[in-house]
């Protein structure tokens, strides 16, 4: 697996009868197929993650962050990670608190890693809300994904666990070859050289 890149497939709607674990199964199923990754689903439905933060940021706290026990094996996921997929919705206009939440737990583990976007909603195939990830993100020093996948209408786009668009397969390739690109760039800067903090 030294040839392969960590990468991490974070659900990130709790809300009872998403659609986000058909999504990202169908993301993860592409990922095996190109070959560039080891991948694990992270599904924050599984995860505790409380609204209310400690005082001290993550980002000066390191190690002594008193994180809940329950977020123990995503804190050791995102941390593993090379390279990050967001599966996202949108909710008025925006993501979902419970991504936020676990974003906001964790500093290092996004720095200097690339993150690409799955979405999917209404007419807008939850674009704002990767807009308002993609803004999060910069903010804690990891990198964003130009090509990510939009997925209209969801509702009506999909069956059985498929997307209809029969160019979905492609896109999704050029998304996952542009993020493994930069995270053999970036694993390999990280390697030679601390990122500045």
């Amino acid at each position: 697996m030294d040839n392969k890149h960590k990468l991490v497939i974070v659900v990130g709607s709790v809300r009872e009868g998403r659609f986000g674990p058909v999504a990202a199964s169908w993301v993860a199923d592409q990922a095996r197929r190109h070959g560039g990754f080891e991948v694990e689903v992270v599904d924050l439905a599984e995860v505790e993650i409380p609204l209310a933060l400690p005082a001290e940021s993550p980002k000066y706290a390191g190690e002594s962050y008193p994180r809940p026990a329950g977020m123990a094996a995503l804190t050791s996921a995102l941390e593993g990670a090379d390279a990050f997929v967001m599966v996202t919705p949108e909710y008025n206009h925006s993501y979902p608190a419970s991504l936020k939440a676990a974003i906001d737990w964790h500093f290092t583990q996004w720095t200097a890693k690339p993150v690409a976007f799955v979405s999917y909603g209404g007419a807008a195939g939850g674009r704002h809300a990767v807009l308002h990830l993609e803004n999060v993100l910069t903010e804690l020093h990891a990198v964003t994904i130009r090509d990510g996948l939009a997925f209209p209408n969801y509702y009506t786009a999909w069956q059985d666990g498929l997307p209809l668009d029969p160019e979905a397969s492609g896109y999704a390739k050029t998304l996952l070859d542009q993020l493994a690109w930069w995270a053999g760039a970036l694993r390999s800067a990280r390697e030679t050289v601390p990122y500045p903090s």
